[in-house]
């Protein structure tokens, strides 16, 4: 798994290089308020939008997981102080299943003539 994640990345990456190697030299102006324009680079602009975008949710998604892992180690802790309380039920061996009496042996076809 972690091959696949590093494969993944790597070719993101190169997916990024390629871009910025063949858009580098593009700019991208933007208006801002009051008469006010920024000229940017169109891979840095790219970039900056997809952070701004991506970083919202890998935190919320690493929040949840946090939370997650703290709950489940609260049930754990929970669950390891009522096992030390509560002593284990004894438990009555199985009783033996007695088997089935045997059938007496009958025979499909008779002999005929007796």
């Amino acid at each position: 798994m972690r091959f696949l994640k590093v494969l993944f990345w790597l070719l993101l990456g190169g997916l990024v290089a390629a871009f910025v190697i063949y858009n580098g030299n593009e700019r991208v102006a933007i208006h801002l308020w009051g008469g006010l324009i920024a000229d940017f680079s169109l891979p840095v602009m790219l970039i900056l939008v997809f952070l701004l975008g991506f970083l919202p949710m890998l935190l919320a998604y690493h929040g949840l997981r946090w939370r997650s892992r703290q709950r489940i180690a609260g049930l754990e802790r929970a669950l390891t102080d009522i096992r030390a309380v509560t002593p284990p039920a004894p438990t009555a061996a199985p009783e033996a299943i007695p088997a089935p009496a045997a059938a007496p042996a009958t025979s499909l076809f008779p002999e005929q003539g007796a």
